[in-house]
């Protein structure tokens, strides 16, 4: 086990977030701290000798939410990401090892932690600057903890074994290659996006057997992309660990119809089902629930623009992580399943020149600017995308919840 983490490290530290010498933060659940451990050696065996740590603990926190106000949770670290900020100011790496403890919040009232998260959110603020702007390197990768691996295999006998080694599966640490497989799987999707980009596309219109029927608008500066970005020193970083999409930023103004969750969503610990959005002139108009509808709303309504979309990303039904047959709980891999929407921000990257620009001049263009950012999954095995690009031709994309052959071939 140790030597496949030893080798995940690795691939973490040195071919996606590209590390040379420069200062670097890990953020990760406290359970995951022996494998923090093997971070730590990578990262000294790669010359860097500035390494900052920012440890969560979700039932430390939980019990906080239950018994402090907010005012005084507020001076607590566990909600205090300034941390972020000074790795930022110094050219950091930053890698966020992220778990998932689902339903451990279901009994804190949805507006205080819809407060808490935007509180958390402003104390790190330029790292989210530099986040947005691709000036600073980072990473999003899973570390399985106990309470996870139980919710994802509850009939396994050794469950937190069980979901390392999906992990290793869904990365190819298993295989000789590991590198070599990731860059032939990041050319795919680069091909991929040339063609999508090729057909400057309009519109999207989705539709499916739940009842979707959602028509999305995409700027003449829409660029789809891979989860590679090229930062402000050069280097090209791999931004989400596994990951199988190709993605964009659409219009924000320009989306209508209904759209109907293929999976739950895990936000904040609460596991939100069964649910549906209904958008006008690309504004979120209604939403139904079976399951947290509450909180739902308070993510839609909480912040500044987390009612309009921010990203539109495709991922084959027949995809690696949709193959595992197993609903992981947790934003990154879940989304690497299935097509997918983002309520708030945008991508710079995905929205030509948007970079250079102030909040209120990518606003009259269109791009979304928000404090915010909730990924939920709408891919079905039935689900069609049919294209309308800028000169009015017709193509379609996606048929029976998979590219259609022009993509990939």
């Amino acid at each position: 086990m140790k030597e496949k983490q030893t080798i995940y490290a690795h691939m973490l530290l040195e071919t996606c977030l590209k590390v040379d010498k420069q200062p670097l933060l890990i953020i990760a659940p406290i359970e995951a701290y022996e494998f923090v451990r093997i971070i730590t050696d990578e990262a000294l065996k790669l010359g860097v000798t500035d390494i900052g740590y920012y440890f969560t603990d979700k039932y430390l926190q939980h019990s906080l939410l239950q018994n402090i106000t907010f005012n005084k949770l507020k001076n607590n670290p566990l909600f205090n990401k300034e941390i972020y900020n000074e790795y930022a100011k110094k050219n950091g790496a930053i890698l966020c090892l992220a778990s998932e403890t689902p339903n451990l919040m279901e009994d804190i009232d949805s507006k205080l932690m819809a407060k808490v998260n935007l509180y958390a959110s402003d104390t790190c603020s330029l790292y989210r600057e530099y986040q947005t702007n691709n000036q600073i390197a980072w990473l999003i990768a899973m570390v399985p903890t106990k309470d996870w691996a139980r919710q994802v295999f509850p009939n396994v006998p050794d469950p937190l074994t069980k979901l390392w080694e999906t992990i290793f599966t869904l990365c190819d640490i298993n295989s000789q290659n590991p590198l070599k497989n990731l860059e032939k799987l990041l050319e795919k999707n680069k091909k991929i996006c040339t063609k999508l980009n090729n057909l400057k596309i309009k519109e999207l219109h989705y539709t499916n057997s739940l009842g979707t029927d959602l028509t999305i608008g995409l700027s003449k500066d829409s660029i789809w992309n891979t989860t590679v970005s090229k930062i402000k020193n050069g280097k090209e970083i791999v931004c989400n660990y596994p990951s199988f999409e190709v993605f964009t930023t659409p219009d924000k103004f320009q989306t209508n119809g209904i759209v109907y969750s293929s999976m739950p969503l895990l936000a904040n610990g609460i596991v939100i089902d069964n649910f549906s959005l209904e958008f006008q002139n690309g504004k979120v108009t209604n939403i139904k629930a079976t399951k947290n509808k509450a909180t739902l709303q308070e993510i839609v309504e909480s912040v500044k623009n987390a009612n309009y979309l921010g990203e539109v990303a495709l991922v084959p039904y027949d995809s690696p992580i949709r193959n595992t047959e197993t609903l992981f709980y947790t934003t990154l891999l879940d989304e690497n399943a299935s097509c997918h929407l983002a309520l708030g921000t945008g991508f710079t990257e995905c929205f030509a020149n948007t970079d250079k620009m102030t909040s209120k001049e990518r606003e009259a263009i269109g791009f979304n600017d928000c404090k915010s950012h909730t990924d939920f999954m709408i891919g079905t095995k039935d689900l069609q995308i049919t294209a309308t690009t800028y000169d009015n031709q017709e193509v379609i994309i996606f048929q029976e919840g998979n590219f259609t052959k022009e993509f990939t071939k």
